[in-house]
């Protein structure tokens, strides 16, 4: 493969579109409730990455006020949340079961825990403007 299909390879066709031939979550989470293999694959591998990428954050940090989850799937899947913060619990990460289902921005976490879990919606179109009116006023 040469250069530029490498690049495509890497990011356009590979991680969840890759593992089960989707790149939407949506399609993950119904695919893996309906028991395919590749769908179960993808989810946990997406889940655990962000487990990751959690505890690595934290270590080098060494404290953590807040764990945030945002945009498309931060905001609308409890299944991955709840997975992947799954196994940081003795960091003082936690998810409530009953706080984690539900919409709008709230925390998830339960009452005292050492670590806020919040789920904070996205308004994409809204920063669009604010960055464009901040680009715009620059130039003037």
């Amino acid at each position: 493969m040469g250069v530029d299909e490498i690049d495509d390879l890497l990011n356009h066709r590979s991680g969840l579109l890759g593992l089960t031939g989707v790149n939407d979550m949506r399609e993950v989470l119904a695919r893996r409730e309906a028991g395919d293999p590749a769908a179960a694959l993808a989810f946990d591998v997406y889940c655990r990455r962000i487990t990751g990428y959690v505890g690595a954050y934290y270590a080098l940090l060494g404290v953590v006020d807040a764990v945030t989850f945002t945009a498309g799937v931060g905001e609308n899947s409890r299944e991955v949340r709840a997975a992947s913060l799954a196994g940081l619990e003795r960091l003082g990460i936690r998810v409530d079961p009953g706080r984690n289902g539900g919409s709008g921005d709230r925390v998830v976490s339960p009452d005292g825990a050492e670590v806020a879990v919040c789920v904070v919606g996205t308004d994409e179109e809204r920063e669009i403007a604010r960055e464009t009116r901040a680009v715009v006023a620059a130039r003037r």
